[in-house]
């Protein structure tokens, strides 16, 4: 998250009934507290936010294959002897592999992603949110399917470091 974001979402907070706010993505954590006065219930004029350091990416073999469709996800599972890199989703929400249904995916198995691009995008309370890779390497495997739901933590991409 960059700081134009950060101020939208303290902004957001403040011009809101809302007291707190956080927000987690890609292992960074920002929490956004609206600081009540004491005793007469108006809210004061700060607000407070909390940004926790970036969480390391972590190399862990790839979980138990899904159920899914081989048209837009790969259907052989990855070697078992690889330690792939996972691109989790950082919200509940509904993944989308392309920015509109008639556009192509913003990646495919075997395509190679760099730091900072775009895989996917997850849409939550109907905001449409890019999801980028904090990873660089080939897909190893797409683990969900376009216009499916997603969990918080659910792994969505497998990538491989040492490809």
């Amino acid at each position: 998250m960059n700081d134009n974001d950060i101020k939208k979402l303290i902004k957001l907070v403040e011009d809101s009934e809302i007291d707190q706010l956080e927000v987690s993505r890609w292992g960074r954590k920002i929490k956004i507290t609206r600081r009540l006065s004491g005793g007469n219930g108006h809210s004061g004029g700060s607000t407070v936010y909390q940004m926790a350091p970036p969480m390391p990416a972590v190399a862990t073999p790839p979980p138990a294959p899904a159920a899914t469709s081989a048209a837009t996800v790969d259907s052989a599972p990855p070697s078992a002897d690889k330690n792939y890199i996972e691109i989790k989703s950082p919200m509940v929400g509904t993944f989308y592999a392309a920015p509109a249904p008639d556009a192509p995916p913003y990646t495919k198995v075997g395509d190679r992603v760099s730091v900072g691009q775009v895989v996917c995008i997850i849409e939550a309370m109907k905001l449409m949110n890019e999801i980028e890779s904090e990873v660089s390497g080939p897909v190893a495997k797409i683990l969900v399917e376009n216009a499916q739901p997603v969990e918080f933590g659910q792994v969505l991409f497998l990538i491989d470091p040492a490809g």
